[in-house]
């Protein structure tokens, strides 16, 4: 198992396949997009659709069949059945629709997001946004990042050197005074509210150079998000300055920026 994962993740073929399957994810949940999708509430009161279970399920097979017997840890299926007691070296991260709420609004911004992590760090990270038919993915290590619309070419990526007006993305549920608190803090004069993992995509292509996070999130919010923009040559840190780290108890981040150049 470990072999061909390890071999597919140096050579950039795991992320290959990997955007593969998140695009294929990103046509079974285009459908249900601006279509009248009904959201159930899970236990914590975020929204499930047909469209992330459809998507996940989708996901969790085409996994397994690629790199049997590789630990999955999925927003869905943890909702149903709880999550793991621990996590393994190798591990897959798994959100197959970022920003639900978002998306039940009909608003662009969700995204699937699928993420291979070893021994806590995210190693290989793609990044789809269904409704504009853009994936992003981090290459073999040390080889880069790159972004491409649905059927074209890869093309890299990566952050832009510090502005002298540097701009944030925040939470598109964070309150003004919040976000411009959190922005400041940072250098940053300007800022804009957005919804999923594209935040972490739009510092990886030099659109914004921050991305603070005071509220929780779950590790498969920002995993593939963080390998794509690390690739990229940005960073995320967790509160006390040491790269965000996954596995953790719960599965859950506390408080990170996000981080260009």
């Amino acid at each position: 198992m470990t072999k061909r994962l390890t071999a597919d993740l140096a050579s950039g073929a795991l992320t290959e396949a990997l955007a593969d399957l998140a695009e294929d994810a990103a046509r079974v949940i285009l459908p249900y997009w601006r279509n009248g999708v009904v959201a159930e509430s899970k236990a914590d009161d975020s929204p499930v659709t047909r469209a992330d279970q459809e998507a996940e399920a989708l996901i969790l097979t085409r996994l397994e069949t690629l790199y049997p017997g590789v630990q999955a840890v999925a927003e869905e299926a943890v909702a149903a059945g709880g999550l793991p007691a621990s996590a393994n070296d190798w591990f897959w991260l798994i959100d197959p629709l970022d920003g639900t709420r978002g998306f039940v609004e009909g608003r662009e911004a969700f995204t699937v997001n699928i993420a291979l992590i070893h021994q806590g760090s995210p190693v290989a990270g793609v990044v789809t946004a269904p409704a504009t038919a853009t994936t992003w993915r981090s290459g073999a290590p040390g080889g880069g990042a790159f972004r491409r619309r649905f059927g074209d070419v890869w093309q890299a990526i990566k952050v832009r050197n510090r502005p002298a007006s540097p701009l944030a993305v925040m939470s598109h549920s964070m309150n003004d005074v919040e976000a411009e608190r959190l922005a400041s803090r940072h250098g940053c004069v300007q800022w804009q509210g957005m919804d999923s993992s594209l935040k972490f995509c739009l510092i990886a292509e030099g659109r914004f150079d921050a991305y603070p996070r005071t509220g929780p999130t779950s590790e498969w919010d920002t995993a593939a998000g963080q390998a794509v923009l690390e690739a990229a040559g940005g960073r995320v840190m967790a509160e006390d300055g040491t790269p965000l780290r996954y596995g953790k108890p719960g599965f859950g981040n506390g408080g990170f920026v996000a981080l260009g150049g």
